[in-house]
This record gives C-alpha cells, sequence and structure tokens, in this order.
C-alpha cells in the first residue's frame, strides 16, 4: 500500500542555515533536527557518506523526532563501499551496526548508494552493483546513477531483479548526464533535487557551490506530476531536495509539499525573511514556534 510521499532535505547541519532556517543564535535546548522534523517529515543522513554512524548519537537523533511519527531517515552509503569499492566485512559490519537503531525503531526508509557520474553500466559495474546489494541485503537499498548509460533495459532490469530502488534525480543536463525520469524498481521510491546550476556543476572552488541553485514554481510543478506517479506505485516515496546552498533547499521541500497537498506548511520567519515568495503558502512562526497565518 502506497502512502503520501514524504519530503525532506539532504543533510540538516549547515553553519549557513543559521539565522536563515534555525535561530541565529541557538537557545538553550535546541537542536537542528529536532526543529527540521517539526516542519519536514523526513531527512538523508549526509554525514554516513564521510564516516561510519556512532548508534549512540544514532538513538539520541530518534529522539529528537519523536515527535513526528511520520518522520523517516535516509542515510547514504559510505563512499569507501560506492567509490573505494571497499567490501571487508569489518568494515561492512561496522557501518551496519551505526543503522541498526534506525532499522529498528522502523525509521530507515532508505539506504542511498550514490555513485559518481564515472560509474557507468557496463558488465564488471553492474557486478559490483549486485555484490553491494547481497553485502547490504537486509537494508532497502536505492541507487543514485549520474550517467544515462544506466537507463538501457539491461540496466533498469538489474534494479528490479535484484529489488533496488532507483534515484530519479534532477541535475544540469551536461553531456550523457542522466535526465529526470519516474521509475520505480522495488518498494521504495526515491527523488532527489541537485539543482541545475550548470555554470558551476563541474567546474566550481567551492564542492558545496553547485548546490546553489533555487528551483521555480514552475520547475517543481513538473517534478509534482511525477512524485505522484511514484507514490502511486511504490510503498513508499522518498523527495530530498539536496540545493543545500543558502538553505534553498529547504525553501523547496516546503515549496512541494504545499504544491502536493495544497495546504499551507509551517515556516520559521526567518526563512520567509529570505525567502518571501513563501508567504502565501506558510504559517509563519517565530523562534518559539508560535505562528501566524500570512498571506
Amino acid at each position: 500500500m502506497s502512502t503520501a510521499p514524504r519530503i525532506g532535505t539532504a543533510g540538516w547541519s549547515y553553519q549557513h542555515w543559521n539565522g536563515v532556517v534555525y535561530p541565529k543564535t541557538y537557545p538553550p535546548g535546541f537542536h537542528p533536527l529536532e526543529f527540521l522534523a517539526r516542519r519536514l517529515n523526513a531527512v538523508e543522513i549526509n554525514s554516513s557518506f564521510y564516516q561510519p554512524l556512532k548508534p549512540e548519537v544514532v538513538k539520541l537523533w530518534l529522539r529528537k523526532v519523536e515527535a513526528n511519527s511520520n518522520f523517516q531517515f535516509t542515510a547514504k552509503l559510505h563512499q569507501q563501499f560506492t567509490h573505494g569499492r571497499v567490501l571487508e566485512e569489518p568494515e561492512v559490519a561496522r557501518f551496519k551496526e551505526g543503522l541498526r537503531p534506525l532499522l529498528q525503531a522502523r525509521k530507515l526508509g532508505a539506504v542511498l548508494m550514490q555513485f559518481p557520474w564515472a560509474f557507468r553500466f557496463t558488465a564488471e559495474n553492474r557486478e559490483f552493483l549486485i555484490r553491494l546489494r547481497r553485502a547490504f541485503h537486509e537494508f532497502p537499498l536505492v541507487a543514485e546513477m549520474r550517467h544515462s548509460s544506466w537507463l538501457t533495459e539491461e540496466a533498469v532490469g538489474t534494479f528490479l531483479d535484484y529489488h533496488i530502488g532507483f534515484c530519479n534525480i534532477d541535475q544540469p543536463q551536461l553531456g550523457r548526464s542522466l535526465a529526470p525520469t519516474e521509475h520505480v524498481t522495488s518498494s521504495v521510491g526515491y527523488v532527489r533535487l541537485h539543482g541545475r546550476n550548470y555554470e558551476q556543476w563541474f567546474d566550481s572552488d567551492n564542492r558545496d557551490d553547485r548546490y546553489n541553485y533555487l528551483y521555480k514554481m514552475a520547475e517543481l510543478e513538473k517534478w509534482k506530476d511525477k512524485i505522484r506517479s511514484i507514490s502511486q506505485r511504490a510503498e513508499s516515496t522518498y523527495v530530498i531536495a539536496n540545493n543545500h546552498f543558502q538553505a534553498k533547499a529547504a525553501v523547496n521541500a516546503l515549496e512541494l509539499r504545499h504544491l502536493l497537498d495544497g495546504r499551507r506548511v509551517r515556516a520559521p520567519s526567518s526563512l520567509v525573511s529570505h525567502y518571501p515568495q513563501l508567504r502565501d503558502m506558510v504559517e509563519m512562526e517565530d523562534a518559539t514556534g508560535n505562528y501566524s497565518l500570512l498571506g
């Protein structure tokens, strides 16, 4: 049975979100994840791409999202598996240990295997994808490919045969970059919005610059129909905004929530001050969580 798509951001701990999404100075007891989970219903864990998660930290995160019973995490697979191709048992076991509290709490929607653009569909890479599926068999896996070679019938068939979710992405269309799709190849539907910063996608001084892009409503409208189609065919669907520069991911995530259900969404007043286009679709809150209807 399908459920309404969960909308969230890639990560939540960004210094440049202070004063925009979060208070500039945190009051006593404030936690960014707890704050975000009251406004969105999913988040993608970025830090797991760089280092295994610590179970005690994950348990803290679970406590911080308790107020939203519909909230779910997704998490990136460590880069040593997807980029380094290291699949030694100690590293695999250590990574699984960090995710286990999420799995046990039924709060892990998907584990995202994010591959580089150079990872094209070949017999060797297909076999490695299958090895990853077997190594992490107990997790709901989704694979994000950047290269259009993964759109062939054989490639998509591999996703279907091994119950790997297909990550549908929005990215600059350069060369043979993967174009927007609406594939569902497992019980999990997944969408990631990277932005369309053509100028800095492959050539930027700072890795965050490529994500400096704010989607226009007309661009999100086109994704709305794809997301609805995906969610009708998947048991659970996640839409993750990765254009995190200057909190643009939070803006577009809230706009998508509004587009998909037609209701006003809760948003901090600081975010509306920086992005006034939100005014007609939000219930604006102050730093304490009190809100008033605008528009």
